[in-house]
């Protein structure tokens, strides 16, 4: 069976009433066990679990420490193209929104790549819209050919692709693949998603097999909280984990925690959102997530404000970005170009730095170098 096969055959409604049916007796339950199951994850982000968030930091920074040490991943993304074929409703890329749209040149992508090494990253996360015949495998290809010699582990955010597509980016040096589902909840998905490629529920959960199935080292995924139920699709997310850790043994798996932000066209999204999680929740699943799976990389962008990223940063997380631009050119040549969404912490790299050594945390430049 598929990881999308088992992910299809949830019921989300079922979920939510578990989620909130669980009590103080089934979040201490969850709490005294070593090894967690989905039911036990699903008492700690549920309302109950609420009231047990020091105890819940206090195991995440633990078992943090003993998986990963006292270090910190870093790494930047580097937004090639804003231009996007799909419909959606949160995002700033929407193709109907009348701006400005930017595609980096390889020459453009190279200076891009230059600024970033001297900040320091070596890992870096190459992101676009979705436009498959403007950007895509050929564009998608020569990038990698010209800038894969400059970083140390290269991972990318694009639209979902084939299996041999998949294959071929591993065979000229991709380390990562990342890819959100938004929302679990097809109905929902359908109704954010209105126009493309994008809107193929099926196709994009399915991707994560695809990426196993390539032998990629690293599959990223989430879902973009607030968008639907937070609580339910982070139940979903966390058995998404799972299941990949299962059937694709040979790949790492990072979960990312984006909440929803305003963007050009949808200005109001998130604050008129039913459905995004406060600070407190916010925390209070990153430090689910991690009792559930002690193995998993937990990743922190910089949607959230840089005193929460401080704050979350012993207690589960082992990834972040730092001083990102989130619109093509914004490292060397800052254009007019909009950014996908807003950013809250803006602080340049060495304040970010500075922060986690206050934390006791060493920032990590590069995941590995391969031999040879």
């Amino acid at each position: 069976m598929k990881v999308a096969d088992a992910l299809l055959q949830q019921d989300l409604s079922h979920i939510a009433l578990t989620l909130h049916s669980k009590t103080r007796n089934d979040v201490e339950h969850a709490l005294g066990k070593e090894k967690l199951e989905l039911d036990d994850f699903m008492a700690l982000i549920s309302p109950a679990g609420a009231n047990y968030l020091e105890a819940m930091a206090s195991r995440a920074y633990h078992l943090t420490r003993h998986r990963f040490g006292n270090t910190m991943q870093l790494f930047v993304p580097l937004y090639l193209s804003n231009l996007c074929a799909n419909e959606c409703t949160y995002c700033g890329f929407t193709m109907s929104n009348k701006i400005k749209r930017t595609t980096l040149s390889i020459s453009d992508t190279l200076s891009e790549v230059a600024a970033i090494n001297a900040m320091g990253f070596s890992q870096l996360l190459l992101v676009t819209g979705e436009h498959e015949t403007k950007v895509g495998m050929e564009y998608f290809e020569r990038t990698i050919d010209a800038i894969r010699d400059k970083v140390s582990y290269l991972m990318m955010e694009v639209q979902p692709l084939t299996l041999n597509h998949y294959k071929t980016l591993k065979e000229k040096g991709l380390d990562a693949v990342l890819v959100y589902q938004e929302t679990y909840s097809p109905q929902h998905y359908a109704k954010v998603h209105t126009r493309g490629k994008k809107q193929d529920f099926l196709w994009r959960l399915e991707a994560s097999d695809r990426i196993g199935q390539a032998g990629i080292d690293k599959i990223g995924i989430g879902a973009l909280l607030g968008l639907g139920d937070w609580r339910v699709d982070s139940v979903m997310t966390a058995l998404h984990g799972r299941l990949i850790q299962k059937h694709y043994w040979q790949s790492r798996v990072s979960i990312s925690f984006p909440r929803l932000r305003a963007c050009e066209g949808n200005r109001d999204s998130a604050q008129h959102s039913q459905h995004l999680p406060d600070e407190k929740q916010l925390l209070q699943l990153i430090c689910a997530h991690r009792l559930f799976n002690p193995h998993a990389e937990l990743s922190l962008s910089t949607r959230e404000s840089a005193a929460f990223r401080d704050g979350a940063a012993p207690l589960g997380i082992t990834s972040m970005s730092a001083a990102s631009q989130t619109q093509p050119g914004g490292y060397s040549t800052p254009t007019t170009a909009l950014n996908q969404f807003d950013i809250d912490d803006n602080r340049p790299v060495d304040k970010v730095v500075k922060a986690l050594a206050v934390n006791g945390l060493e920032p990590v430049w590069k995941d590995w170098m391969p031999f040879g």
